[in-house]
């Protein structure tokens, strides 16, 4: 067999062992929501508010959520992301982009605050704010009173009627986490309840520092954490039903009926509709199909002398050998290969 005949023979071999195992990757992204909400008790026009707050409620009070005003976004996902794929999908990166309606109104905090620094300060578990500012929390979305993930929309009731829409936990839609056991729960009363729940991504505004105050039209996002499994898990969940809701949540301080709180565009704001600001946003990076360590080049899940040997016979030259990227199949990809055998 002379060399060309070869080449074309180890070439067709690498194709034919690698062919549809591989993982497909899918940048989608979403520029507007199909639903953005307000849920906060004296919301009047849920799903057709211009401008939507997050603040929490007075520490130490016992009517209201703890996170009082809460901000929902929802966006339809299977025009761009097949549905029902199960485990054999990956998020890479999710990262929510919001923003801001108010100007030079709040302070800027990029960390997350222990719940002690939001109850009353007479209480003995009261610590200070060791920063400037409370941050802007990207959570889950939970539901009660027999609404769901697809049930859910825009113009929903706040919360059943006839229920005390100012008591605690009556919400029918609310900014969830993820508890030990992988189930939802609500993080509305965090503070109240004396817990600090696992926030899904904090909201940051790239080169501003901490405790300057936020100019409007400022682009707040949240890089959600899709290494944790809870939050890799939740966003398959919604992505598998062609459906993700976040919640943006807040505990800054206010007063009754007042206070300094950030406020973001909704899709309904007539500067969005004249081009002249944005609504929320959503981008994921998704691979689907079979993944496969970097060394395991015939993704057989181990990585052995079949993998050798594909090296071998492509040696020299780019492709499946070419660990590094580098263009050529040489030494270095070797040493790779030897380090992650199996």
């Amino acid at each position: 067999m002379n060399k060309v005949a070869r080449a074309i023979l180890v070439s067709a071999t690498i194709a034919a062992a690698t062919a549809g195992t591989r993982a497909d990757v899918i940048n989608a992204v979403f520029p507007a929501p199909t639903l953005d909400r307000w849920m906060y008790p004296f919301n009047s026009t849920p799903g057709t508010r211009p401008v939507i707050s997050t603040f929490g409620s007075t520490p130490g009070a016992t009517d209201f959520d703890s996170r009082d005003g809460q901000m929902l976004v929802g966006f339809d996902t299977a025009a761009q992301i097949p549905i029902a794929q199960g485990s054999g999908l990956t998020v890479t990166r999710a990262t929510l982009l919001v923003e801001v309606a108010n100007d030079l109104i709040f302070q800027y905090d990029d960390t997350t605050d222990p719940w002690q620094c939001f109850v009353a300060t007479s209480d003995p578990a009261w610590r200070a704010d060791v920063d400037v500012g409370q941050p802007v929390e990207c959570f889950g979305v939970g539901f009660r009173n027999g609404w769901s993930l697809q049930t859910f929309q825009e113009n929903t009731a706040f919360a059943p009627s006839g229920t005390n829409f100012l008591a605690p936990g009556v919400r029918n839609a609310f900014a969830a986490s993820v508890d030990a056991n992988g189930a939802l729960i609500d993080v509305s009363q965090s503070a109240r309840q004396r817990f600090d729940p696992k926030v899904f991504g904090t909201g940051k505004i790239p080169g501003l520092a901490p405790g300057s105050l936020v100019a409007i039209g400022s682009t707040m996002r949240f890089e959600l954490d899709v290494s944790d499994p809870a939050v890799q898990a939740y966003l398959q969940t919604g992505i598998d039903s062609g459906r993700v809701l976040l919640a943006l949540s807040s505990l800054t301080f206010v007063q009754q009926q007042a206070g300094q709180f950030p406020a973001f565009i909704a899709k309904e704001n007539v500067y969005v509709q004249l081009g002249l600001a944005l609504p929320a946003r959503l981008e994921l990076d998704i691979q689907t199909g079979i993944t496969c360590a970097l060394a395991d080049i015939d993704c057989d899940g181990h990585v052995n002398g079949s993998d050798l040997g594909l090296m071998l016979g492509n040696w020299g030259s780019p492709g499946p050998g070419d660990l590094n990227g580098s263009g050529t199949t040489d030494g270095t990809d070797l040493g790779i290969l030897l380090g992650e055998w199996h």
